[in-house]
């Protein structure tokens, strides 16, 4: 569920400090501040509720206790996110009682919120076989072409311009992944626990292993383990990415260089192939070497789309130029990252997406235009739901 899925949603607030928030993470919702005193006569006007917004810092115990009791007892309560850095144990049994309920914990934000109402809100049986999620998988040509830089920003924009969205970066370079590094997060994924049964991973599991990444998105990477792709079999990587589309609306794949035994199911089973190269003769040459091989493995005739990164803006110097790349390529490119040292080394050493720390970046603003690229209608084919393409 997006945000436009939440247009015209009643939303009560109680908790003035909760507004602001609420106006910007539901901005298509009907938002209408309120008392606990009087929930029982709101419950029963019309329009139906169907959210509840509740600061229980800024609320009295009783009163909330009380308000929690009144909505278990209803015969059809709205869905209820109670902010609160702690609550007692009494009140956690209460909650517990409630059919739809979210807790979240500051730091909060309107995308946090956004996520909750649209997760609480989405109808029955959203994330079964009915969901469809946007696969987008990102190649480097070569070494430290920006594959990774440009996944972590991908996902950091479409968490900022979704709300309500998932979105989930999943670092399959397994044996030494640098997007905790860059993140500044700690890889919270043991792949190695479910060799023996894949059918372990779910959605629970899922969870477990994610890690909340500054930029709005769950990251999802291993520990540095040189031996990991011998270990990690295609069964776990296929049960992983399926898993991960039933439950997220957008997942970025930072896929490694080498080919793997499963590599071909994740192209196959991606919306989108990005395939990244710098400006050096070595990886463009690369890169038109492994546009033609993908090319040959994608089905309905889809083609990768090749990325320029570290496009310098000067017009003259060694590196070459945007016309002379499309040559040696023999195709145009679907896109061009402006180079912008300064603003990529300081993200990575601070941890975090480069449009946290320099959203004046050049980056932030070429990525932008790629993900409208990327987001506009499609007539070409598209990838089927990424279970049925490793199934």
């Amino acid at each position: 569920m997006s945000s436009a899925s939440l247009t015209g949603r009643r939303v009560l607030v109680a908790g003035a400090g909760l507004m602001a928030c609420a106006k910007q993470g539901l901005p298509a919702a009907s938002i209408e501040p309120a008392l606990l005193d009087n929930l029982d006569s709101l419950l029963a006007q019309p329009p139906a509720i169907d959210l509840i917004l509740i600061d229980a810092d800024d609320v009295e115990p009783q009163k909330l206790a009380a308000a929690i009791r009144s909505l278990a007892q209803a015969a059809a309560p709205p869905a209820v996110v109670v902010f609160a850095a702690h609550i007692p144990a009494s009140l956690a049994r209460d909650l517990f009682r409630l059919k739809r309920v979210d807790l979240l914990e500051p730091p909060y934000s309107p995308p946090d919120l956004a996520r909750a109402a649209a997760h609480l809100l989405a109808p029955s049986g959203a994330e079964g076989g009915a969901h469809r999620s946007q696969v987008w998988s990102v190649m480097g040509a070569v070494g430290g072409a920006g594959g990774t830089t440009l996944t972590i920003e991908l996902a950091a924009t479409l968490a900022g311009r979704t709300l309500g969205d998932r979105v989930a970066l999943i670092d399959l370079n397994l044996a030494d992944g640098a997007a905790c590094a860059y993140l500044g997060a700690i890889a919270g994924m043991s792949l190695g626990e479910a060799v023996e049964a894949p059918e372990r991973i779910d959605a629970d599991l899922l969870d477990a292993f994610s890690v909340r990444a500054a930029g709005g998105f769950d990251l999802f990477a291993s520990p540095r383990d040189p031996a990991a792709f011998a270990k990690i079999t295609p069964a776990v990587v296929c049960r992983l990415l399926d898993v991960a589309c039933q439950v997220y609306d957008w997942v970025l794949i930072d896929l490694p260089r080498g080919r793997q035994a499963w590599s071909l199911d994740v192209l196959c089973g991606s919306d989108e192939v990005l395939l990244v190269s710098e400006l050096t003769v070595p990886a463009l040459l690369a890169a038109r070497a492994l546009v033609g091989e993908v090319e040959a493995e994608l089905p309905d005739g889809r083609r990768p789309r090749v990325i320029l990164n570290r496009l310098a803006s000067r017009v003259f110097g060694p590196a070459p130029s945007r016309a002379e790349a499309e040559k040696a390529l023999g195709r145009k490119v679907d896109g061009a990252i402006t180079s912008d040292w300064e603003a990529a080394a300081c993200s990575v050493n601070l941890g975090g997406p480069i449009s946290q720390h320099r959203p004046k970046s050049k980056i932030v603003k070429d990525v932008g235009g790629l993900v409208e690229t990327l987001t506009a209608p499609q007539t070409a084919p598209v990838a089927a739901p990424f279970r049925a393409k490793v199934a």
